[in-house]
């Protein structure tokens, strides 16, 4: 297949992505075009302050192969927004913005911290973070290599 948008990266359905400031890598993540924002599954957040601003710390399963790993990270936070899940349920959800590394590319995407423990992937990257810099092939997986 032909990429009509050479300055476009193909991806499959299913990658792997490095998530570096929250140290992070190899994360099996979900492509999902029908999503507008990014997820990731956290445990245990709490809010404490750093700087007159509101941060966030919580826990981390980066491991898709075993759920018994956890690691603690923090991040700054940039919203508290109000976000409709798969199954139609508004949630309010912490916004943070990382940097993404998948393949030779990286940039900085905004990444709500949600409870996903009922799906396959710890992470669900939705259409804000791949505009303009990715095409999904749906009969692909893990284009960028890894397993």
């Amino acid at each position: 297949m032909t990429n009509p948008n050479p300055h476009k990266q193909t991806v499959g359905i299913t990658e792997l992505c490095d998530l570096p400031e929250l140290e992070i890598v190899d994360l099996h993540v979900r492509v999902d075009t029908g999503a507008k924002t990014s997820s990731l599954h956290v445990d245990n957040l709490q809010e404490f302050e750093k700087a007159d601003q509101l941060w966030i710390s919580f826990d981390i399963h980066p491991d898709y192969h075993n759920v018994e790993k956890i690691v603690r990270r923090k991040a700054k936070v940039k919203a508290i927004r109000s976000i409709k899940s798969s199954n139609a349920i508004k949630e309010n959800r912490y916004v943070i913005d990382t940097i993404i590394k998948m393949g030779d590319n990286e940039w900085s995407i905004e990444l709500t911290l949600t409870d996903r423990s009922g799906m396959t992937y710890m992470m669900l990257l939705g259409r804000e973070a791949m505009q303009g810099r990715l095409i999904v092939d749906p009969e692909c997986e893990y284009v960028l290599g890894g397993s």
